[in-house]
């Protein structure tokens, strides 16, 4: 059996708001966009006693093994959904890991939704809304790769066809931990996004909001605050924001070949961070 190919875009956070706290967990309502950034999945199905996981590319190290897709396989044997079926998938890392990216929920979120298009897996809209919680709070935002707001209700909107956005996405040499930066959160927002519309995706309306976790990022990470301000004054430049809980920031631009200058400055100023030009798909 042939390897089938599985594109798995990275995801960017336009804007972000913490509006609350319930139990352990924060409350959060977002405006998410994917880019042209994407590791590549190769899948099939094997004659083995056990799943096949491998990853390799130039994000693949320090990735765990009790990574996303392991607990996706994990969860659907413990339910009885793969009928005693092993798999082979490898994964080609391009996606940077703890950059905020969801690089990692994403890789889950493609790999069930091609068990699902395959009827490998049969299960309802509640049971794979729970397999995702299971495995990552974003993980349910991969299985429609296209603009989505998620409000504070936990409710998702989709906007197909919205205007593209050039973007520089900018990466220093060390991640953020998600779980520690949400426990350094010490101040809710109201919700702004319960009444989703497509004019939330223009670039004069994202200028004005924010990402409520920048803040403890940036205290942390006072590093971090320097890039954004360095990025903020590039030519061109719409705005600039952290993505998830960082460390990627990502500018935004009209124009691609402004966007393309931007990354040659950039790169002249910060040589050893990662750095990219993408846009929104």
């Amino acid at each position: 059996m042939d390897f089938k190919k599985i594109k798995s875009h990275a995801k960017v956070n336009l804007a972000l708001n913490i509006t609350g706290k319930k139990s352990s967990l924060h409350k959060i309502e977002s405006i998410i966009s994917f880019i042209d950034l994407y590791d590549d999945i190769l899948i099939k199905k094997i004659k083995s006693n056990k799943h096949k996981i491998s990853f390799y590319g130039k994000f693949s190290k320090n990735i765990s093994k009790e990574n996303s897709i392991l607990r996706l396989l994990n969860i659907l044997e413990k339910k009885k959904l793969l009928k005693n079926q092993n798999f082979q998938i490898k994964i080609n890392k391009k996606i940077p890991i703890k950059a905020g990216l969801g690089g990692g929920s994403m890789n889950a979120a493609n790999v069930l939704k091609y068990f699902l298009k395959e009827k490998i897996v049969k299960i309802t809209k509640k049971e794979i809304i729970e397999i995702c919680r299971l495995i990552g709070s974003d993980v349910i935002l991969g299985l429609n790769s296209t603009n989505t707001i998620l409000t504070s209700e936990n409710k998702m909107k989709y906007f197909k066809n919205c205007e593209k956005i050039h973007v520089l996405i900018v990466k220093p040499t060390f991640g953020c931990s998600t779980k520690y930066i949400y426990s350094k959160v010490r101040k809710f927002h109201s919700p702004k996004f319960n009444k989703p519309s497509r004019r939330m995706f223009d670039l004069n309306y994202l200028k004005y909001m924010r990402n409520s976790l920048e803040s403890p990022a940036f205290t942390h990470y006072p590093k971090l605050k320097n890039i954004k301000k360095f990025l903020d004054n590039l030519s061109g430049s719409i705005f600039v924001r952290m993505t998830g809980s960082g460390s990627a920031l990502v500018a935004y631009f009209r124009s691609k070949k402004i966007c393309e200058k931007a990354k040659k400055k950039f790169h002249k100023k910060y040589k050893n961070c990662w750095s990219m030009v993408s846009k929104t798909i």
